[in-house]
């Protein structure tokens, strides 16, 4: 890994799959009976109920189709952030749900997009990008377009 810090490597890696290696994995699971989810987790399959061992982890490719996206003109005032070094969301910014070709639908932050041209179908993929504050590199996962 690069002197770069991930800001949730619980839910993300720096690599991505064999499907998709130039773009950041996510940090999905599998039931035993194929339903495949995000983030991992063992406390029960949300479609036949089985946990524990019968959930596995599993890399999510980084690309998926925009289903819906909206952009936060104003946004409220939250409590002060649990990491400093972490600079917080500033309005405009753009939130899409994303069906991995994988998938499951995930909701998150879009970078590089401009909302006038945004499209429900448009391929999307992940890429990190830089939130820190100080001379620390932390970096985040988000979604742009595909190019």
């Amino acid at each position: 890994m690069s002197q770069s810090a991930l800001l949730k490597p619980a839910l993300y890696a720096e690599q991505g799959t064999e499907k998709v290696p130039d773009h950041p994995a996510l940090n999905g699971g599998r039931c035993a009976c194929g339903h495949v989810f995000f983030p991992m987790q063992t406390y029960g399959c949300e479609v036949c109920g089985r946990h524990g061992d019968a959930l596995q982890p599993v890399r999510l490719s980084g690309r998926g189709k925009l289903v819906a996206s909206s952009t936060v003109h104003m946004h409220a005032a939250r409590a002060p952030a649990p990491n400093a070094e972490v600079k917080p969301h500033e309005a405009p910014f753009t939130i899409g749900s994303i069906a991995l070709e994988d998938g499951p639908t995930v909701r998150t932050v879009l970078v590089g997009v401009d909302e006038k041209t945004l499209k429900p179908g448009q391929t999307m993929v992940t890429t990190l990008v830089p939130v820190g504050t100080g001379a620390k590199a932390i970096l985040d996962l988000r979604f742009t377009p595909a190019t």
